[in-house]
């Protein structure tokens, strides 16, 4: 029995998704692959003790996204026989991805601790936070090989960097290095390489010390803001704001601040 593609790891409110195949710089090529990042990513939205997940890859690459070699033979998750095949099987297989990842209310932050190529670079965008390696370079270069972002990416990628800058990058099909990828704002932070870990945890304790089901409503009020208008948000922020005062919780952040302490939240 070959490894599992997806390794996951919990430690205390974190969970970390590590793709595990470095000798194919973690390429998605299989629905065994799809199914096994839908699955990790289910069970930590399942798991009411979780507040932050870290997406990384093992190895010396992020991802490099699809399988070239599948896409030559024909199997796989990409090109069938017939172009009406193709199209079905993207919907049954890698589009289910960014479908998953856009209603996650748990936050997410890719650590990119190395390329990130294709659909590689747009799984990192669909992920709320990034922190990347300064020897990792991005590129949304699905034109280079003669086709389109199948992934979604250009509903992703315009909404992390804008327009013109998605442009450039799906159009051109080029390359950028980890300093550009942070002026664009597709990333939030740039460090060194064996830094990319543990500044991401550093960032997810950050958002875990927090109540965990205010975290999760915020989530879904990003989530939201995305698409409907002010008045419509204002709606859902009063309910969610509602929901919010009534936890153990924030009685319990209340009193923390009266008496000049630190809250324990329990997650209630």
């Amino acid at each position: 029995m070959s490894e599992p593609f997806i390794l996951y790891e919990k430690a205390g409110r974190i969970v970390t998704i590590t793709m595990n195949r470095p000798d194919r710089r973690n390429a998605v090529g299989t629905f065994e692959d799809c199914e096994e990042l839908i699955d990790a990513f289910s069970k930590a939205e399942a798991d009411e003790e979780v507040s932050v997940i870290i997406l990384t890859g093992a190895g010396t690459a992020f991802s490099a996204g699809g399988d070239v070699n599948g896409m030559r033979e024909r199997n796989g998750i990409g090109p069938l026989e017939t172009a009406a095949d193709t199209r079905a099987n993207y919907r049954r297989g890698v589009q289910k991805i960014p479908l998953m990842l856009a209603e996650l209310e748990v936050p997410t932050i890719a650590a990119i601790n190395g390329h990130a190529i294709g659909f590689g670079c747009d799984l990192a965008a669909l992920c709320d936070m990034r922190v990347a390696s300064s020897e990792a370079k991005l590129a949304a270069s699905f034109i280079k090989v003669g086709i389109v972002p199948g992934d979604g990416g250009a509903w992703t990628l315009p909404r992390v960097i804008g327009y013109p800058r998605a442009a450039e990058m799906m159009l051109t099909g080029d390359a950028i290095t980890a300093v550009e990828a942070f002026q664009y704002g597709l990333v939030n932070k740039v460090v060194e390489p064996d830094e990319v870990m543990p500044e991401a945890l550093a960032l997810a304790e950050r958002i875990a010390v927090n109540p965990s089901r205010s975290v999760r409503l915020a989530k879904r009020l990003l989530i939201e803001g995305r698409h409907n208008r002010l008045k419509d948000m204002l709606e859902i922020s009063a309910a969610f704001q509602a929901i919010a005062h009534e936890t153990a919780d924030h009685r319990e952040a209340l009193e923390a601040f009266v008496e000049k302490r630190k809250p324990n939240f329990t997650g209630e």
